[in-house]
């Protein structure tokens, strides 16, 4: 057998020499450089922001590089609010779950749910495209798209689908709670463009039984709020990951009878 020699070759890369952040600032100690005596959020001092702003606003802060305005404070916290427990039947609580009844030490449970909410079924995998999908779309006629999309036939065989990045059906039928959480984060203030085109293309799938699909409200959300679609998989993770990590710890303490046997056959 022949070998193939890899030629090695220098890498024609200039490296920073430190680590540069916008976001993160920390001012070091006169007495230890390794000590933090203060910290700064985009400009923001930490202790100041503890006394006079929320988790909601810093939060934003975080991602945005600015504070939020009232509106969007409102609206980013009832996003947060409709998205803190995905509910005991996503496959990712499911996974929280297992992993806790299974006596898994407390501190993987949580990353074990994440893992399955990045996937493309109902978790943040979708987030992304479906922000793309309304930023390319929200200045379309939300009924001439759907007419145009429900030309290519419906697979009846299959109760979960989508028709649209954010937009489908769950066993057969639209998400009702998916749609009272978009049109009532539609009413507040701060909503925009995102989530009044999305009801607006909900309202035109509805007679197929389609819908929005959580995906789909949290990007039209997110979309409203300024946030960068690559920022979307990993936000929806954030907002999720209470409800995950509580219903997992919630069996940690419960036998392994706690949970169904599902039978080989």
């Amino acid at each position: 057998m022949t070998r193939q020699r890899v030629k090695v070759q220098r890498r024609n890369e200039s490296f920073v020499q430190r680590t540069v952040t916008r976001i993160w600032q920390e001012q070091a100690s006169a007495e230890n450089p390794y000590i933090t005596e203060s910290c700064r959020c985009h400009g923001y001092d930490l202790l100041e922001l503890m006394s006079g702003r929320s988790y909601v606003d810093v939060l934003y802060l975080l991602f945005r590089g600015e504070l939020p305005g009232k509106n969007e404070s409102m609206l980013l916290e009832a996003l947060m609010i409709a998205m803190i427990n995905p509910g005991p039947r996503h496959p990712a609580t499911r996974a929280a779950m297992n992993a806790g009844v299974g006596k898994t030490d407390p501190v993987h449970i949580l990353p074990i749910a994440l893992t399955v909410m990045g996937g493309s079924h109902l978790g943040a995998g979708q987030v992304e495209v479906a922000m793309r999908f309304l930023r390319k779309h929200r200045d379309a006629d939300p009924d001439q798209l759907a007419s145009d999309l429900l030309k290519h036939p419906m697979p009846a065989e299959e109760e979960d689908w989508r028709l649209a990045p954010g937009f489908g059906r769950r066993f057969a039928d639209a998400e009702c709670l998916s749609g009272k959480i978009a049109r009532q984060l539609a009413a507040l203030p701060g909503s925009g463009a995102g989530l009044r085109w999305g009801c607006a293309f909900a309202d035109a799938l509805a007679a197929q039984r389609l819908g929005w699909l959580n995906t789909g409200v949290v990007a039209a959300a997110l979309v409203d709020l300024g946030f960068y679609p690559r920022d979307g998989a990993g936000v929806f993770q954030l907002l999720s990951a209470p409800g995950l990590l509580a219903h997992g710890m919630e069996l940690a303490n419960k036998p392994v009878t706690a949970m169904p046997y599902v039978d080989d056959e």
